[in-house]
């Protein structure tokens, strides 16, 4: 009997080294991978760091304007509803690009009578109408639930949607170009790239909240300056003109970069025959 107990120990012994060498195994190859990528360790700090900055200045900013929160709802919504712009025009164009890539079809693209500007605008034509179904709706909620209108903004309001549209474009044309020169590894930067701009935005509190040095880089967006005449229109009741050229005049500047690298990514992909390759 004690023999035959001695005989099974080793076999129990060993099942057990059996199956921690191939979990660990499994946890050394993701831990490899995470290694040699970038995007994805930086992920890991990105979320709750960008929370608690975005959240310090709400905070900060209602502690020191107390007469704000009466009329906090309202504006509140509206920001939101603007930030939803921002975020669904980039998202829309990234993920645009990135169901090609998923699909393996970009390659088949590469090689087709589309001309590299042309697959950009078609892109830019996605993102917009992902836009719309994703931000009206949410609007029309808005009014029934909260009584408020987004809409009553009037037509400054087309120029706020557009200029925020624009700049989720030339966002989504540089993390693409990004996704082109690094690989699929860095598609998570879809996500992460809007939000990197959120704390800087002044979406949901004038750029004065920020300390100076963040102001200098928050007016060098033209997400702040929109948020600012969202506000100013909607809480002083006065169209700010100079904040919306101020935004347009950046927008032309961020667009041109964005098509500018994403252009010089396709080609450089194409000519490397990386194309075939993204996706693998």
């Amino acid at each position: 009997m004690n023999g035959g107990a001695d005989t099974m120990a080793p076999s129990a012994t060993s099942m057990i080294a059996a199956t921690s060498q191939r979990i660990g195994a499994v946890v050394l190859r993701h831990a490899f991978l995470m290694r040699t990528s970038w995007p994805r360790i930086f992920e890991l700090m990105y979320w709750p760091t960008i929370q608690m900055v975005l959240w310090g200045f709400i905070t900060r900013f209602l502690l020191t304007n107390s007469s704000y929160i009466a009329q906090a709802a309202g504006v509140l919504i509206s920001a939101v509803l603007l930030w939803d712009v921002l975020f669904r025009g980039q998202l829309g164009f990234s993920l645009s690009f990135l169901e090609e890539i998923w699909s393996r079809n970009l390659g088949n693209l590469s090689v087709s009578p589309l001309r590299p500007a042309e697959f950009l605008v078609a892109l830019t034509v996605m993102s917009l109408l992902r836009t719309l179904i994703g931000v009206l709706p949410a609007a029309g909620l808005a009014i029934v639930f909260y009584d408020a209108n987004l809409f009553a903004l009037g037509l400054p309001l087309i120029g706020f949607f557009a200029c925020l549209l624009m700049f989720g474009w030339a966002i989504g044309m540089m993390v693409c170009a990004l996704i082109l020169r690094v690989g699929q590894g860095a598609e998570s930067v879809a996500w992460l790239a809007i939000f990197l701009i959120a704390p800087v935005s002044a979406i949901y509190y004038p750029v004065s909240v920020l300390p100076d040095w963040l102001q200098v880089v928050a007016w060098m967006l033209p997400s702040a300056p929109v948020f600012e005449g969202m506000r100013a229109i909607l809480i002083d009741g006065t169209v700010r003109l100079d904040l919306m050229a101020h935004a347009f005049g950046l927008i032309l500047v961020y667009l041109a970069i964005g098509a500018s690298l994403f252009l010089f990514a396709f080609h450089v992909a194409r000519r490397r025959g990386l194309l075939l390759q993204i996706g693998e």
